[in-house]
């Protein structure tokens, strides 16, 4: 019901911003955002066993089972954690029902890998949420036999919302031991309870509750004696920090000054061997002075040289290979070349056409969904909706857009989500609107106000 009403809403970032609200209510996102994201654990209970309803289930799970594409490791991992030892118990091959039926009833936890490759609904919730983020928004179901726990207390590197569909679990939360753990770029190896110390957070979830806990926060969770738990982590923010962005930027600067300043292609100073380096560091030396002077000078000059604008736009390249594809409304779908009546009839193909005239209006499907890129080879459009449910089984899908039509797909963003004519796009010719326009909706990137052809 949730996902249909945010269906009705016309901007697609509207959409993504409604669902982030229900995600944390009734903690407002602003309040989420200045006291919790990236600096506290957040705990919500509701009292509301049905607040997730038909999100996820343990009937699901049992279909994506039944539907026999699931394989140990790619989709599904059975593991185990008991006297402080976690195990992982993957056979080879396909996850048959039985076989996997079995290794619950004998206490393993299993985990399902990207639950929207079998999962619809799932699909579309994080397909939304994406946009809210800006970050790939990704999830995985854990299901835990009563009495048991699944894995070892450990830290990860993504911000993570944890969502109680079934069941209670009882977890514990550890603030980073270190400063180096805050924040932490990767997640740490499993870790033992003599490392922990004392829990910062200990509750028990129960169905329709969340714990949210940033990156770099131990945390560990095991079911109660007489209850099995189901829960979906949906995960965000991996590799998405300031330190990601400088890791592209920086070489990038310092290839662009050595272009183009001759001072970074000026030679050492001879004989900076004899007063540099860890054994001369605690030398009283006037060379050494001047050379560090050097170094910061040039680490601070290098700024002027730094892409910043194109190092983001890679970015936001790297962003939209990693989503999933949006998931169309009836109305979307009637809209647009996924709903366009092509069909073999009588002897031929019959409704082929896309006729796009100067009148037709139109917009973009979402607002998240394409972006420029100014690159060697040329004007890069990349876009998501030829994306897989599958993590990165496609390459990028790009067009190399024509300069001139910059300007146009702009004025679409700029426009969004109101539709627009066709020849009010600022091509030079009326030829090349209705070309571009054409090209964009066969690609599934705009919709039209009307369907094209009515059926």
């Amino acid at each position: 019901g949730l996902l249909q009403r945010l269906g009705r809403l016309e901007d697609s970032r509207q959409r993504a911003a409604q669902l982030f609200r229900w995600l944390v209510a009734p903690v407002a996102p602003a309040e989420f955002l200045g006291q919790h994201w990236e600096r506290a654990p957040l705990l919500v209970q509701r009292g509301d066993p049905g607040y997730y309803a038909g999100l996820f289930s343990t009937a699901d799970f049992d279909a994506a089972l039944q539907s026999g594409e699931v394989h140990f490791g790619t989709h599904l991992d059975v593991t185990s954690y008991a006297d402080g030892v976690r195990e992982t118990h993957n056979p080879s091959g396909r996850a048959l029902p039985a076989v996997v039926w079995d290794f619950y009833q004998n206490g393993c936890s299993l985990r399902l890998l990207s639950p929207q490759t079998f999962s619809p609904t799932v699909w579309q919730f994080l397909s939304i949420l994406q946009e809210h983020f800006g970050s790939m928004a990704g999830a995985n179901t854990y299901l835990t036999p009563p009495g048991t726990q699944g894995f070892a207390p450990h830290y990860d590197d993504i911000e993570a919302f944890v969502l109680q569909l079934e069941g209670k679990k009882h977890w514990r939360v550890y603030r980073p031991r270190t400063d180096a753990e805050v924040l932490p770029q990767f997640s740490s190896a499993n870790l033992t309870q003599a490392e922990l110390g004392e829990p910062m957070l200990e509750t028990v979830l129960e169905a329709g509750d969340l714990l949210y806990f940033p990156r770099g926060f131990i945390h560990q969770g095991d079911c109660l004696p007489n209850v099995h738990s189901l829960h979906i982590t949906v995960s965000s923010y991996q590799r998405n920090s300031w330190g990601d962005l400088l890791e592209k930027l920086l070489p990038a600067a310092l290839q662009m000054a050595l272009e183009e300043d001759v001072e970074y292609r000026q030679g050492l100073p001879m004989g900076y061997l004899g007063y540099m380096g860890v054994a001369n560091s605690e030398a009283v030396d006037a060379r050494r002075t001047a050379f560090m002077e050097k170094v910061q000078s040039l680490i601070k000059k290098l700024v002027n040289y730094a892409p910043i604008d194109a190092a983001v736009d890679q970015r936001a390249k790297s962003f939209l290979h990693d989503c999933l594809p949006p998931v169309l409304t009836q109305s979307e779908k009637a809209q647009s070349v996924y709903g366009f009546p092509a069909r073999w009839q009588d002897g031929g193909p019959r409704d082929v056409d896309i006729l796009v005239t100067k009148d037709t209006e139109v917009r973009l499907l979402r607002h998240g969904i394409i972006r420029l890129c100014n690159e060697e080879a040329g004007v890069m459009l990349y876009y998501t909706t030829e994306n897989s449910r599958v993590y990165h089984k496609e390459e990028p899908k790009f067009l190399e857009i024509d300069p001139e039509y910059t300007d146009s797909i702009e004025f679409l963003l700029s426009s969004y989500p109101n539709h627009v004519r066709v020849d009010s796009l600022p091509c030079e010719t009326l030829e090349d609107k209705i070309s571009l326009a054409t090209l964009l909706f066969e690609k599934g990137i705009l919709t039209t106000k009307k369907p094209l052809v009515q059926v």
